[in-house]
């Protein structure tokens, strides 16, 4: 395959089921005798329950059961393995984590009853103090460990350089400043839920998961069986954003209590619930500094990270080695990231983990660092451009960032800015403009494909990986048709169950890099499949024909003198079906290269004079990310990290109450996210070059990418259009007004 020339652009194979509701998600399965579970979450944010008095709730109509820390369900030890979202597991111990930690299950006919019952129930805590807030925390902060197989401190001078602050006080020009934002929640359109049936000691669990096989994995585990009996099924996820790959503790209580109760359980999370039970992104506070010669060329690069952690564990934001340990050139650079550990719910990875915060902090640095030289902070960028990665000295596989940059700036009008802020006015509204680099590491997973061939003429491409509404339906069956020469339509795509070809799912925007080659790997094995069936079966026309003399070409065998459809061969032989399977993954070239996906948000900005409110007006974003499979649903990808990203921006953020350790803002309708009016047009372009030495597709994920740099590209157009510099988001109205 040519990936130069792909021009493919298809709607989702996905796309009816969805707009007639004929896609099932978790909660929309079906099972004989189903109960329903609703869970009891703690109302302090440290301590120990002293006793819960469920009599109340055992007599409500439907109860079928209250499982608490007092009358546990069996779950198997303190040790969890790597996919459990926390260090413990729900309802083996009367310990309190965090506000909103869940502390018992309650289990009815009706969600409505089981709902009600666990209204009656009476929690007596023993509290203990809680450390929930974030700033007091930090002079208290510590050493996290490694990142990314790093030192926490990482340092690299130039020769005869003693220390970074040696190398910042020699600089000629220098700029400093402190970041912070708070933490975030995930809000993916379909909340969080199970179905969990047990049939001859093995479990079949519905739920929405990033990763069947990790939710395997964990649940055998927790469970005491082995893998081979449980089979997670998840064929339609409703957003995930990195909270759909731990396991959290609603499966896992409801396929116990499904054990316990000889009938199927299903958990369906409320809203606020999600808001503690499933992880969230760290609040981090950040501080750059940046010493540069007048010519803006980088000689020192300071960036400090402190990010909010659990004290029940989970994943923080690593901020400074996700971003400035590779975007820029320099000669001196020192990262340094510490960890504030808190009593509150565990965080977990959400849409570029590391990159969007701190990309926050350096883009909008930069953009300080350009005012104060008075560059263009385009050609700032172009000027420490960076053609290896820093302190490793290997090239990148493939990086066209500079073209990013140029035509992101031709396709905006970067050219018409006003470099002075406030010089721009429409009537009421000061205009600005902004820009900031987008960077995510090209990540790739081994992963296996099955294809078959079948008897009606279709072929069935499957894999047990997932689709997050991202794509992947589509891109097995785009993938499958190019690999064997057929349309679209003929493809039929099979995703999201664990008893399919391995794969480990759909996160760290490496579902397509890892999956994609392995179909044209299984297409090819069962072609050969297909090929010796028809030499081999006496009653096949193509009988007796060498194996080397029978190509096949577009669904068709074809020998010297004959040839048949693969559909007419199967249905003559008797056979529903030839498959096989094929696999890919890493090979060394991902010691030789850097891999990584790049981009460029160029945005234009509006305040209000009199109220303050920043309105964004039009944004372009180019997109360095290798190969592109399926323009359509790229497009909608790059989209929906924008609007992420102008979330993080402009609304969102956590609120939690420095008493009681509870998030104040636990709902939608206090959790502000992006509507339509807040959505201006996005203009998305692709380069589409190839990275053959990432994977033989040429693809890199980009499904995290477009979201990185976007709050930085705003804030950056705020200030173009102000003059004011906000340096804490979400940048809202009270920050512009004097």
């Amino acid at each position: 395959m040519d990936s130069t020339a792909r021009t493919v652009s298809v709607n989702r194979v996905d796309g009816r089921l969805k707009v007639t509701g004929a896609a099932r998600y978790a909660a929309d399965q079906p099972a004989e005798g189903i109960a329903h579970g609703y869970l009891l979450l703690s109302t302090v944010a440290r301590g120990s329950i002293r006793a819960l008095d469920v009599t109340a709730a055992e007599a409500s109509p439907g109860v079928l059961a209250v499982y608490t820390p007092f009358r546990p369900l069996e779950l198997l030890g303190s040790g969890t393995p790597f996919s459990v979202g926390h260090s413990w597991l729900p309802l083996q111990d009367a310990e309190v984590h965090y506000h909103g930690q869940a502390i018992g299950l309650v289990v009815a006919e009706t969600f409505e009853q089981a709902r009600d019952a666990a209204a009656l129930v009476r929690a007596d805590y023993e509290t203990r103090p809680a450390a929930v807030s974030f700033p007091d925390g930090i002079p208290g902060a510590t050493d996290p460990g490694p990142i990314i197989g790093e030192p926490a401190r990482l340092e690299f001078l130039a020769d005869g350089v003693g220390s970074i602050d040696e190398a910042l006080a020699a600089s000629e020009v220098t700029v400093s400043g402190s970041y912070g934002q708070p933490g975030k929640h995930h809000s993916a359109m379909e909340p969080h839920a199970c179905v969990a049936t047990w049939q001859d000691g093995a479990l079949t669990l519905h739920t929405g998961t990033q990763s069947a096989s990790l939710t395997v994995g964990a649940m055998a585990a927790a469970l005491g069986v082995g893998t081979a009996q449980v089979r997670v099924v998840s064929p339609h996820v409703g957003g995930g954003f990195g909270n759909k790959v731990a396991t959290w503790a609603h499966p896992l209580l409801a396929a116990a209590a499904a054990r316990a109760l000889g009938r199927p359980v299903k958990v369906v999370l409320t809203r606020e619930q999600t808001f503690t039970i499933t992880g969230n992104r760290s609040a981090v506070r950040q501080t750059v500094t940046l010493g540069a010669r007048r010519d803006g060329t980088l000689v020192a690069v300071k960036h400090q990270v402190w990010s909010s952690q659990s004290a029940s564990g989970g994943i923080f934001e690593s901020s400074a080695h996700t971003t400035s340990r590779y975007l820029y050139r320099t000669e001196n650079l020192h990262l340094d990231q510490k960890i504030v550990t808190l009593d509150v719910p565990p965080p977990t990875w959400m849409r570029a983990p590391g990159q969007e915060s701190g990309s926050f902090a350096l883009e909008s640095a930069l953009d300080e660092l350009a005012t104060e030289l008075r560059m263009d902070p385009v050609e700032l960028r172009l000027r420490n451009y960076a053609t290896v990665y820093p302190g490793r000295n290997v090239p990148w596989s493939s990086k066209h960032l500079d073209r990013c940059y140029r035509i992101g700036a031709e396709r905006f009008g970067w050219a018409r800015r006003n470099p002075v802020p406030g010089a721009v006015v429409r009537g009421e509204w000061l205009v600005g403009m902004g820009m900031a680099t987008a960077n995510y590491p090209g990540e790739r997973f081994p992963a296996s494909v099955q294809v078959r061939f079948r008897a009606d003429g279709d072929v069935t491409v499957s894999s047990a990986t997932a689709d997050l509404g991202t794509g992947m339906w589509t891109v097995l069956a785009v993938l499958g048709a190019e690999a064997l020469g057929l349309p679209v339509a003929r493809i039929r795509s099979e995703l999201g169950d664990s008893t399919l070809a391995a794969n480990i799912g759909s996160f760290g925007s490496a579902s397509t890099a890892s999956t994609g080659p392995a179909v044209t790997a299984a297409a090819e094995a069962a072609t050969t499949e297909l090929i010796t069936l028809a030499v081999t079966d006496e009653r096949s026309p193509l009988y007796g024909v060498p194996a080397g003399d029978v190509r096949y070409e577009r669904g068709e065998l074809v020998a010297p003198d004959r040839r048949v459809a693969f559909g007419d061969l199967l249905r003559t032989v008797g056979s529903e079906g030839v498959e096989a399977t094929g696999s890919s993954a890493p090979g060394p070239e991902h010691g030789q290269h850097a891999f990584t996906s790049f981009g460029a948000h160029f945005c234009e900005v509006r305040v209000n004079r009199w109220t303050g409110e920043p309105r964004l007006s039009r944004i372009t974003t180019v997109v360095d990310g290798g190969t592109i499979i399926n323009a359509k649903t790229a497009r909608s990808q790059i989209i929906g990290a924008v609007v992420f990203g102008i979330g993080h921006a402009l609304l969102e953020g956590a609120v939690v109450e420095p008493e009681s350790g509870r998030i104040a803002n636990g709902t939608f309708a206090d959790y502000l996210l992006p509507v339509n009016a807040d959505v201006p047009p996005v203009d998305v372009h692709f380069l589409n070059e190839p990275d053959l030495l990432f994977n033989p597709l040429g693809a890199r994920g980009i499904g995290e990418l477009g979201t990185v740099g976007v709050a930085a590209a705003i804030g950056n157009a705020v200030y173009n259009a102000t003059g004011r510099r906000i340096r804490e988001l979400p940048i809202t109205l009270d920050r512009l007004l004097d």
